[in-house]
């Protein structure tokens, strides 16, 4: 009776005990249920109406990051920028700035430098991230790229710079050599001398303001909202008229010569500028007695056939290391020479930026003691050979035009150019 009562109590308290444990196993099972899990916040729709629509269209570098730093969405800028890797951001300044924020609820703003990745070079990635709560859990960080910003605010300074400081040249030199005239108003011989010095440093000041105003405009404006078919050899004829009178006086000759009918689309006074640029610096940078060529020719190139004109000179010529840079705004080879030719060192930037703008582009050979030839090459304007078959009275002025031409100058042709190295 005693053994039969004990078997009884055992399986009650088993019983209980069984049913204890199912309860306890069924609260947690609800409990596990009700709690989101972190597959779940990735994987549900967490982000509030409308917000991936409006990241999708945002210019900045958007990613979304839940309560455990994981990125919820990102947009793809945010993958070229290299801030997500792995699903995580993978910049440390960053993850603190959203964990604060997620804190505290207060929107924060930082600037920094970040390596760039893979490149192998020492820049830095210059960006603005901002960071700001985006509902109770989320964390959105918009990250805007500020290098290209800060590159072009460097070389404005740089240009405000150098042009302040090559102004002040010539308006100081004027000012000192005006007070000269005044001291010396009894002695005509010093006057005419300090007179003729202040003309030769306005005529440099006129320069500089002339060629900063046409760098400026060849920067901004657009050459083919004027474009026009331009016959290459009235651009040579007047590079050569530009340049007669300093050629004269040092006895340089000045030959020009190539292919004739050769045309090139766009604007007539920007290419007229280049190609002057380029034949003036020709001659102010060669001795005495020697000679200038400029010759033009066609090329065939798969994207078209283009239009090389080639000047050449037998001037000191330019190093290695200055080859580089000399396309550089007020860069000067030889900055005592450029000051005695008047140079402004604007020249070469202003062919540059007309080259590129009419989608060719200027190149350089030289050897020290040998010379140098710059050769400029831009597409040909076929467009404008078929529209001078189509209307003969175009024909009509190219021949009229074709009397100033270097074909039919005094001076001596030249062959088109070899290709140089």
């Amino acid at each position: 009776m005693d053994v039969n009562a004990a078997v009884a109590a055992a399986a009650a308290i088993a019983g209980v005990l069984t049913g204890v444990i199912a309860m306890l196993a069924f609260r947690w099972s609800e409990r596990e249920q009700k709690r989101p899990t972190r597959t779940s916040l990735h994987t549900d729709p967490v982000l509030p109406p409308g917000v991936d629509t409006v990241l999708s269209v945002l210019r900045s570098s958007a990613v979304v990051l839940d309560e455990a730093d994981t990125v919820v969405k990102a947009s793809s800028a945010a993958y070229a920028l290299g801030l997500v890797r792995g699903g995580r951001l993978s910049v440390e300044p960053m993850l603190r700035m959203a964990r604060d924020t997620r804190r505290d609820g207060e929107i924060r703003q930082v600037e920094l430098d970040l390596p760039r990745r893979g490149t192998g070079r020492g820049e830095a990635l210059a960006v603005s991230a901002r960071v700001a709560p985006l509902g109770s859990r989320l964390v959105l960080l918009l990250v805007e790229d500020l290098t290209e910003a800060r590159r072009i605010e460097a070389v404005r300074r740089d240009f405000v710079a150098n042009v302040s400081h090559e102004l002040k040249t010539p308006v100081g030199a004027l000012s000192l050599l005006s007070e000269a005239v005044m001291d010396a108003s009894d002695d005509p011989e010093a006057v005419e001398r300090f007179a003729g010095r202040m003309q030769i440093e306005a005529t440099r000041l006129t320069n500089l303001v002339q060629e900063l105003i046409d760098l400026s405009r060849v920067q901004n404006d657009d050459p083919l909202e004027d474009a026009e078919p331009v016959r290459v050899d009235e651009l040579v004829a007047e590079a050569i008229d530009r340049c007669r009178h300093q050629a004269g006086t040092k006895q340089i000759t000045m030959a020009a010569g190539g292919t004739a009918d050769l045309h090139v689309w766009g604007n007539r006074g920007q290419l007229a500028a280049a190609l002057g640029n380029l034949v003036e610096n020709a001659v102010n940078y060669s001795p005495a007695r020697t000679r200038v060529g400029i010759a033009a020719r066609r090329v065939t190139a798969p994207g078209g056939d283009l239009i090389e004109v080639a000047v050449t000179d037998q001037g000191i010529g330019i190093s290695e290391k200055d080859k580089e840079r000399v396309f550089e705004r007020f860069y000067r080879v030889d900055p005592a020479r450029s000051r005695a030719t008047g140079g402004t060192g604007l020249g070469l930037a202003i062919v540059k930026h007309v080259a590129a703008s009419h989608g060719g582009e200027v190149t350089v050979w030289s050897a020290e003691g040998q010379g140098s030839t710059f050769t400029l090459r831009l597409p040909e304007a076929g467009a404008a050979r078929d529209r001078a078959q189509q209307h003969p009275d175009l024909d009509d002025l190219d021949d009229e035009a074709g009397e100033s031409t270097p074909q039919s100058s005094p001076y001596e042709p030249l062959p088109a150019p070899e290709v140089l190295p």
